[in-house]
């Protein structure tokens, strides 16, 4: 993945971002490029390195996600009851950094929610992951977080038990 200043991306943990440029770091003898990365208020560096991926990817483009919205609607997949095994699964899952993983998860998460509590992790993840999500759906269809995070709780009821 080669992004340019200018371009719009999605960071896997703090969502959608602007690239203001791209620097050379020096380590030892390597010279790794890092993107400088601007996401509201908050500036980050990403090493364009093997991980690149996962870090960074462009965002979804509208009919993509379109498709996506209709894995928060399906049937969720049963997660691990034990929270340990719960929360090495998520963080399994959601290494690809794909906006398709998010919408899995949190649908996952959110039935998960109707039949037992939610564990402090749980909780914490939603929300964190969440926010990716509503970040790139509002960016992607010029909305409101908040029109988004209305159309998620509807497309979510849809599989309420």
């Amino acid at each position: 993945m080669n992004f340019q200043p200018g371009d719009w991306v999605v960071h896997c943990t703090h969502g959608v971002g602007q690239v203001k440029s791209i620097e050379d770091r020096s380590f030892g003898e390597q010279n790794i490029p890092y993107y400088m990365v601007q996401i509201s208020d908050l500036t980050i560096w990403v090493p364009a390195d093997e991980n690149l991926g996962k870090r960074l990817r462009s965002p979804t483009s509208r009919s993509e996600f379109h498709t996506l919205l209709d894995t928060l609607a399906s049937p969720p997949e049963t997660l691990p009851t034990d929270r340990r095994q719960r929360n090495q699964h998520l963080l399994e899952l959601l290494k690809d950094g794909k906006a398709e993983t998010l919408c899995r998860v949190i649908r996952d998460l959110s039935a998960l929610r109707k039949h037992r509590t939610w564990s402090e992790y749980d909780r914490d993840l939603m929300r964190r992951i969440q926010k990716t999500l509503i970040g790139e759906w509002s960016f992607i269809f010029s909305i409101t977080p908040q029109d988004a995070e209305i159309e998620l709780q509807k497309l979510l009821s849809k599989h309420a038990n």
